[in-house]
């Protein structure tokens, strides 16, 4: 519990810190977590991340987070929409491969870059809105916040499980901790430093707490599946950046499609 907290604490610092910089620095950072997550997720279902059919998988995410990293707009490259080229190509090497890479494969190589790239993705387009910084410090937070909320409600007076098949040791009790924590933080944050409407901050944190726990949960229930109890060991004490970042991969489209980010 040392480890984590310190390593933690370290972290969020840090990636606070890059938030703050914005531009490039943030936006390799998020590409960077992007690429580590898809290998974390092709070694936990099983696939070779650095074989054919993996970089076919790490260049259909590269082509839906390009738009949305600052630098893009410098080099002035376009990325065209790679969904069909790699279904195509993924396709075929399965022929190839005389169904050594089979139907499943394809289908997971494609889930994993479509899931982690469309929430780094909008946890990039996030931080180039006028406001950014704010709204991206303001979810990022709220997360946090459900997170502990949830841990600390949960140990304290948690006693009814949440979804013992997939996370044994969540509780409804917790669960309702986490968003509660998740609505007073983010209210008071916004209150004090921000300047969205009491409407939109309000849905940031309703996301958060119960959108955020989802998250939680489909990263779990994808590690059950895959018998691991981390995504890596990147982060001390955290695991890997699937670990750390699974309800970010959520809360982020989510609120996107809701028009906040």
């Amino acid at each position: 519990m040392k480890q984590r907290i310190i390593t933690g604490l370290i972290g969020g610092a840090g990636f606070l810190l890059l938030i703050y910089v914005g531009g490039a620095w943030y936006s390799l950072l998020v590409f960077l977590l992007a690429v580590i997550g898809l290998f974390e997720f092709m070694r936990m279902a099983g696939l070779q991340p650095l074989h054919a059919a993996g970089i076919l998988g790490y260049v259909l995410l590269a082509s839906i987070l390009w738009p949305s990293l600052a630098f893009s707009s410098w080099l002035n490259i376009s990325m065209p929409d790679l969904m069909l080229p790699v279904l195509l190509l993924l396709l075929i090497y399965s022929v190839l491969r005389k169904n050594q890479f089979h139907i499943e494969h394809i289908a997971l190589t494609l889930v994993g870059a479509l899931y982690i790239g469309y929430g780094f993705t909008y946890m990039a387009a996030a931080r180039n809105l006028p406001e950014g910084f704010m709204l991206t410090v303001l979810v990022i937070l709220a997360i946090w916040s459900t997170d502990s909320g949830a841990y600390f409600v949960g140990k304290a007076i948690g006693k009814r499980k949440l979804w013992p098949e997939i996370s044994p040791n969540k509780t409804i009790e917790g669960s309702i901790g986490g968003l509660l924590a998740s609505i007073i933080v983010v209210l008071g944050v916004n209150a004090i430093f921000g300047n969205l409407t009491l409407s939109e901050a309000l849905t940031i944190a309703f996301v958060a707490g119960i959108v955020g726990q989802l998250g939680d949960l489909v990263e779990s229930a994808f590690k059950r599946h895959f018998h691991v109890k981390d995504s890596g060991q990147l982060i001390p004490g955290h695991g890997g950046v699937l670990d750390r970042f699974d309800s970010f991969l959520l809360v982020f489209p989510v609120l996107h499609l809701l028009g906040i980010v």
